[in-house]
C-alpha cells in the first residue's frame, strides 16, 4: 500500500484541513482499511484494490464539465485532467456543497457503507439543480452459475459467501442488499421522477461466446481475483469472528469457483436513474441553504461523483 507520508503527499495541495485521522488506517493481515468511524467501510483501501478500480474518468469523456470525486480515504492518482478536483468527505455527513448546485450526480459501489440510504438520496436531490440527474449503481452480491447443470443449492460457496456477507450487514446496519425494490423506493421517496432501473448480468470469466462480454469476463474475473481476500478479511475474519485459515480456505475456494468454466459465474448489476423535477415541491433543509460551499465557480456542467473508499469516479 501507499506509506502514510505518500498519501498525504497527494493531498498536501488541498485548500482543506485535513485530520490525522484520515491517514490512520487499519492493517488485517498485510492488507489496509478504512478507520473512518462513520463509514466503518468494509472493503481495503491500499493500492492493490485501487489497481483492481483502475478506470477511465468520466472527467475524460466530458471534458467541458466540472468533475468533483469525493472519498473518504485519500487514494486519489497525483495526476487527473484539469477539469476534474477529488475532495476528502464522508458521504454519510451533512453535505457542504451549495444547494441546487449539481446538474448530475452518481454513487456506486457503497453498498455495506451507508447506515441510512434513504438521507443520502435526500442529500443528492436537494444538491442537484432542477432538471439535474442522478445515477446509482450497485451489484447484486449474489453470485450464481448459469449453468442449470451445476447443482446450485445451500452447499455452494458462492451461496455461503453472500449469506455470510448478509450477515455482516445485518450485524453492521449497513446493508449489502440492492435490487430494484429498494433502490427505486428510496429514489421515489426523495422526490424524484422519471426513475428507471435496469438490470445488467455480469460474466465474472471469460465463459460467454460474445466477444464483448468474454472480454469483460476476462477483467471482472482479474478484478475478483485481486479483491477476495480484502473482501473477506475484515468482515468475515473480525465482524464474524473466523480465523485467517478459516478465511484463506474460503477465498481459495471462491476463486477456484469463480474461475471453473462449467460455472459460468455471473452476477446482476443494478442501475437506477432519475431526474429532479423543473419545479420541486420540496425545497433543500435551512441547514443545508446555510452551509459554505467548497465548489468552484459554475461551469458549463457540474457533476459529483460519490464513491466508495478506493474506488475512483
Amino acid at each position: 500500500m501507499a506509506a502514510p507520508e505518500e498519501a498525504q503527499e497527494r493531498v498536501e495541495s488541498s485548500t482543506y484541513s485535513i485530520t490525522s485521522s484520515i491517514l490512520e488506517y487499519r492493517t488485517l493481515h498485510g492488507r489496509t482499511y478504512q478507520s473512518s468511524r462513520t463509514t466503518q467501510y468494509w472493503a481495503p483501501n491500499d493500492d492493490k484494490q485501487i489497481e483492481a478500480f483502475d478506470i477511465a474518468d468520466m472527467a475524460d469523456e466530458f471534458p467541458s464539465a466540472e468533475v468533483i470525486g469525493t472519498d473518504i480515504s485519500p487514494t486519489q492518482p497525483s495526476w487527473v485532467p484539469p477539469n476534474l478536483s477529488f475532495q476528502i468527505d464522508d458521504a454519510q455527513l451533512d453535505w457542504t456543497f451549495k444547494p441546487e448546485s449539481f446538474d448530475f450526480i452518481h454513487i456506486r459501489y457503497m453498498h455495506a457503507a451507508i447506515a441510512d440510504w434513504p438521507r443520502l438520496y435526500e442529500q443528492v436531490y436537494q444538491f442537484l439543480k432542477p432538471g439535474g440527474w442522478f445515477q446509482h449503481i450497485e451489484p447484486n452480491i449474489e453470485l450464481r452459475c448459469d449453468n442449470p447443470d451445476v447443482k446450485f443449492d445451500d452447499n455452494h460457496v458462492f451461496r455461503q459467501w453472500f449469506k455470510l456477507f448478509y450477515d455482516v450487514g445485518d450485524k453492521t446496519g449497513r446493508t449489502f442488499r440492492f435490487g430494484e425494490e429498494n433502490m427505486v423506493k428510496y429514489a421515489r421517496d426523495a422526490g424524484f421522477s422519471d426513475i428507471t432501473h435496469k438490470k445488467f448480468t455480469v460474466p465474472h470469466s471469460s465463459w460467454p461466446k460474445d466477444k464483448r462480454l468474454k472480454e469483460m469476463g476476462m477483467y471482472i474475473g482479474l478484478y475478483m481475483n485481486l479483491s477476495l481476500d480484502g473482501f473477506a478479511l475484515y468482515p468475515i475474519g473480525q465482524i464474524l469472528g473466523w480465523s485467517l485459515e478459516e478465511v484463506q480456505i474460503l477465498v481459495a475456494k471462491m476463486r477456484a469457483a469463480i474461475k471453473d468454466p462449467n460455472n459460468r459465474t455471473c452476477n446482476d448489476m443494478h442501475m437506477v436513474y432519475g431526474r429532479k423535477p423543473e419545479h420541486p415541491t420540496t425545497a433543500p433543509t435551512a441547514a443545508a441553504e446555510a452551509a459554505p460551499s467548497p465548489a468552484a465557480a459554475a461551469s458549463p456542467a457540474q457533476a459529483q461523483a460519490a464513491s466508495s473508499p478506493a474506488r475512483r469516479s
